[in-house]
């Protein structure tokens, strides 16, 4: 067993738990709960590139192209699975409209896909769910969305509580802050988040950019790798050996062509600089607060975003290519994504990390 990322503990039920996933993108919250041994019912995204990242990864689960602002999709989505029971839904919904409309004006039709969550939820009766959102919803309007939000579904009758989650704490090796609303049927008790298992102050550190990637070809030109190649090398850490499972085949990991003048630019940057570490007059185009950061190979990376045009790799005078972000990202090799460059950066980017959806679906056994 490793003991950096114990396996899970055994459900108390008998049979398989459940979950649905709204919103779904490429399914980093299917992804966490199926490592926890959920049975993934399905999904439903806008995104149809997504769906196809979705449909590939979970070919036992159903990847539903549905538009989530429908009044009825509660209702049509239950139809489509045949009615089956949903133990857990779980969703990662936007929240533009919060940040026009307010906290009196919750049924503006521009939070219409946040409202959808209340809805399915209505519909499927779940046991759980999990709504993961931007560490910013918190503290909107003086936390009276957030608020609002609780209020809400203790009128549907579950108890909610949320928190700031970084998933660097749960082994994922990526500073990243998001919020989570998790609900239980009230009848059930009050869930109290899962303890941070890696940190300064755990029995396990932080794992490391180097420890997440340092396995992987280092892809210097002319080498620019293949969507689908063979990983040669031996795992170095615990987090190198779990993503790999018992394969060895590596997908997406391409490097970008950067010209001469980007590179040169990129080799003035420390391990752990930015911008502000350019010689005077070098790179001035870009100023802003994460430009030209270089990754620390001994720390955790900043926030994978959906472009990877400002980070890069610890050593490497390049951007990371999108299995690397995927690795930093938490998705086990065997995750394969499916689509342009772009739009594989920007499903990774939008995703849960997988080993933090895992560790809220491996407490949430305690109360199912």
């Amino acid at each position: 067993m490793n003991q950096l990322f114990p396996e899970s503990r055994r459900a108390k039920t008998r049979r398989s738990l459940t979950v649905f996933d709204l919103f779904c993108g490429c399914g980093g919250l299917s992804k966490g709960f199926e490592m926890d041994g959920y049975r993934v019912l399905g999904g439903v995204d806008h995104d149809a590139t997504a769906l196809k990242t979705y449909a590939l990864n979970f070919p036992k689960a159903k990847a539903f192209d549905s538009d989530l602002a429908a009044r009825s999709i509660g209702k049509d989505l239950m139809r489509q699975i045949g009615g089956s029971t949903v133990d857990v839904v779980v969703a990662g919904p936007p929240c533009q409209g919060f940040s026009l409309t307010g906290p009196r004006n919750f049924d503006d039709p521009r939070n219409r896909l946040y409202l959808a969550v209340f809805d399915v939820v209505k519909e499927m009766a779940p046991v759980a769910f999990v709504i993961e959102n931007v560490r910013g919803m918190a503290s909107l309007y003086g936390g009276q969305v957030r608020d609002e939000v609780v209020r809400r579904f203790a009128r549907l009758g579950y108890s909610t509580v949320s928190r700031i989650l970084c998933a660097a704490d749960y082994g994922v090796p990526q500073i990243r802050h998001r919020l989570f609303f998790i609900g239980l049927r009230s009848d059930l008790g009050i869930f109290d988040f899962p303890a941070p298992s890696h940190g300064t102050q755990q029995a396990s550190p932080f794992v490391t950019c180097r420890e997440a990637i340092g396995d992987l070809p280092k892809l210097e030109p002319p080498d620019f790798g293949d969507e689908v190649a063979t990983l040669r090398s031996r795992p170095s850490s615990p987090f190198q050996q779990l993503m790999r499972g018992r394969g060895s085949c590596l997908f997406n990991h391409v490097a970008t062509r950067h010209t001469d003048v980007v590179r040169e630019v990129i080799a003035l940057v420390p391990a752990g600089g930015d911008h502000k570490d350019l010689p005077t007059g070098i790179g001035t185009h870009r100023r802003f607060n994460e430009a030209w950061t270089r990754y620390h190979p001994d720390r955790p990376s900043y926030t994978i975003d959906t472009g990877h045009r400002n980070h890069f790799h610890y050593s490497l005078n390049r951007v990371p290519t999108v299995r690397e972000n995927a690795r930093l990202q938490s998705f086990p090799d065997a995750f394969q994504f499916v689509g342009t460059r772009t739009q594989q950066n920007r499903q990774v980017g939008n995703a849960v990390p997988p080993l933090l959806a895992r560790a809220i679906a491996e407490h949430l056994r305690h109360w199912i």
